[in-house]
This record gives structure tokens, sequence and C-alpha cells, in this order.
């Protein structure tokens, strides 16, 4: 069961890791549109950026101190169960143009618990 905690853990890391940077940042276009079609401020912005970066240390280290694995894919969960909602509420999932980039939050909010599920598990 570690080897797959082992692997959800790296590839969630990567994931959070790779959308968190530019929101932190705020460079490039999803932190343009989550300014201007969701409304979001820079700092907001910036915020969840940051926290996605925190989320994806705290899956690796987690790798070694699983309490810290586990509470680093539940944190990202509630982050990405956050994003859902505000695409519900700009309603990117009735618009077939936005409706693909709006399930990425849905999605990850599943790899996300299932990855913490697996690190219970491999305790």
């Amino acid at each position: 069961m570690y080897i797959a905690a082992a692997i959800l853990s790296v590839l969630l890391a990567v994931v959070t890791l790779g959308s968190g940077a530019p929101k932190a940042l705020l460079k490039g276009d999803v932190p343009a549109m989550l300014q201007s079609h969701m409304g979001l401020s820079a700092g907001l912005v910036r915020f969840i950026g940051l926290a996605e970066i925190a989320a994806a240390v705290g899956l690796v280290v987690g790798l070694f101190w699983q309490p810290l694995g586990i509470a680093a894919a539940l944190g990202f969960a509630v982050v990405m169960i956050g994003a859902v909602g505000f695409h519900a509420k700009a309603g990117d999932y009735a618009d077939a143009k936005t409706r693909g980039n709006a399930m990425a939050p849905i999605i990850l909010t599943v790899l996300s618990i299932a990855t913490a599920v697996t690190l219970v598990l491999a305790m």
C-alpha cells in the first residue's frame, strides 16, 4: 500500500506545484483568468497558489512522516472543493467552453482524497 501512496503523493505533489507556482507568482493565463472571470483579488490568488505549494511540500515530506502527507492531501482537497464552488458560482459547469477546465478541481479532489486514504492505510 505504501507504493500506491507514494505514487499518488508524488503525482499530486507535481500537479499542485505546477498549478500553484503560477498563481503564487501571478504569472500566466490562469491567475489572470481567476482575477477577471472569477473576480478574485490578486492577494487571494497568490494565497491559493501558496497553499497549493505548501500542499506539494507537505505531500513530499509526508512520504517520510505520513500524518503530514494526510493533512496536506486533505487540505488540498478543501482548496479544490472551494474551487468547485467558485466554478459553479461562475457558471462554468453550464458552459460547454469552460466545462473542461472546471472539471479539473473535481478530479483533483478525488485524487487528493484517494491519496489521503492510501496514506492512512500505509501507516
